[in-house]
């Protein structure tokens, strides 16, 4: 198994923004890159990038990274982080490379947090997904306006910037690990909630938010859900004067669309880069170092500009409405930086769990109760490639619908399944006792099998 182990270029210490007042701390930080420790005589240089060690599990060349700070490894690393941990109970992964692929690691973007990447093609443990009731955050659909479009009908970027800009701000989290950083989304204007991944904040000691016009306020952790990537943060003695984001949906996007990403790069803060969405229902797997959580997403793929330092900022619509929070990005392993090719949660996804963090500190998940492999089947003289279930966990919703070692699921509802991770993916847009119709392929022919979703508290929740 290969390790992401590329030395990167060094940089300038910056100041300790938990020890310096705002209007000192320079405008362009670098959270992105680890704060550089003076190095022992007599041992080599530490990089603290090899934080993230993805394990590649894919046919790609590239690299998936989270975009934020990476801790620094030269000091001690918190108990639990790097090799502890454990698959949550009741769950068995599968991490190995399918045969006749090549490798690809995933690299994610983000801050103290220490996260290893695993490919999106490769095997996946228990399928888990979000328990989605009746929202408290307010989404509006794709038909509400924020902002007006240009009168020629094209999308008004400065428009938007100007109006979403005071919703972004740039997280610092200090860790026993060492100091990162990210980015994040006011959603919760009253109460100072802030959205954000939870690689950014997870293993913080100490939390500091800044908003656009550099104004910094400690914050704490409202809950976190490793099983996502996401977390809520929560300003201490916020302003009355915060500035919400406009939460849209993400069941209506289509590729092509434009799009603008708001963030915190390299401690850029508020750095707005448009694009357009690539792809829908990417499959994008990652893993948490410390809880080892599997992490799957169906992501938005994007071509907007997305750097270390862009972790759980926001994915806006031209009409400034919140659609994704950027969480990866893909590189082609001669830089840590964008190729192009970077990946963001759905809105939809990112909204339920995030009601569920602030009513609860911690979300909820359904599962089917099965381990997954990617395996290609044929039936009815076509041939595609399934999520195969090797093993059937019992008392599972997957065992009590029937379902069987062997089966090669090829389908949930309408959406077609391109392997393990993808199958995860969709599993997770459901909620707990939700009925989905699956389309499986069983020695040789193809019939259908009803599952209604169960929930279960996630353990690393």
């Amino acid at each position: 198994m290969n390790e992401y182990d590329r030395d990167q270029p060094g940089h300038t210490p910056q100041p300790d923004p938990y020890s310096q007042p705002a209007a000192q701390i320079p405008a362009a930080q670098h959270p992105a890159m680890p704060q550089q420790q003076p190095q022992i005589p007599g041992q080599p240089a530490q990089h603290p990038w090899r934080s993230h060690e993805p394990h590649f599990a894919s046919p790609n060349p590239y690299t998936w990274q989270h975009p934020t700070h990476t801790a620094d490894t030269s000091r001690p690393a918190p108990l639990g982080a790097g090799e502890g941990g454990g698959t949550p109970p009741g769950e068995t992964a599968r991490n190995e490379a399918p045969r006749g692929k090549r490798q690809r690691p995933w690299l994610m973007v983000g801050t103290a947090a220490t996260l290893a990447a695993v490919l999106a093609s490769g095997g996946t443990a228990a399928v888990l997904q979000n328990t989605q009731g009746d929202s408290g955050l307010t989404q509006v659909t794709s038909s509400g306006t924020t902002v007006a479009p240009a009168s020629d009908g094209r999308a008004d970027w400065q428009a938007v910037a100007e109006t979403v800009r005071p919703s972004v701000v740039a997280i610092s989290a200090r860790s026993q690990a060492g100091q990162g950083a990210g980015s994040g989304v006011i959603i919760d204007a009253g109460s100072g909630y802030v959205l954000t991944n939870n690689h950014v904040v997870e293993g913080a000691q100490q939390l500091a938010v800044t908003l656009s016009d550099g104004r910094m306020y400690a914050a704490e952790i409202v809950g976190t859900d490793a099983a996502t990537d996401l977390a809520v943060l929560q300003l201490q003695d916020a302003p009355d004067d915060l500035v919400e984001a406009t939460l849209g949906t993400s069941g209506e996007l289509a590729v092509g669309q434009d799009v603008m990403a708001v963030g915190n790069p390299l401690g850029l803060d508020s750095t707005v880069t448009t694009g357009i969405i690539s792809a829908l229902d990417r499959p994008v797997s990652t893993t948490d170092q410390s809880s080892r959580q599997m992490v799957v997403t169906n992501a938005i793929q994007i071509d907007a500009a997305i750097n270390p330092g862009n972790s759980g900022g926001p994915l806006f619509d031209s009409a400034g409405h919140v659609i994704g929070i950027t969480s990866s990005i893909a590189t082609d392993g001669a830089s840590s930086g964008s190729i192009g090719l970077g990946f963001a949660i759905p809105v939809d996804l990112a909204a339920g769990i995030a009601d569920q963090l602030v009513t609860d500190g911690s979300a909820e998940h359904a599962y089917l109760g099965v381990t997954l492999s990617d395996e290609t089947v044929s039936s009815g003289g076509v041939t595609r490639t399934g999520a195969a279930i090797e093993q059937v966990v019992e008392g599972t919703p997957a065992a009590q619908a029937g379902l069987q070692q062997g089966d090669v699921i090829v389908q949930i509802d309408d959406d077609a399944v391109g392997g393990a991770s993808s199958l995860t993916g969709y599993v997770r847009t459901y909620g707990s006792g939700d009925s989905v119709t699956l389309t499986v392929v069983r020695d040789g022919q193809t019939e259908t099998v009803d599952v209604t979703l169960a929930a279960r508290e996630d353990a690393a929740a």
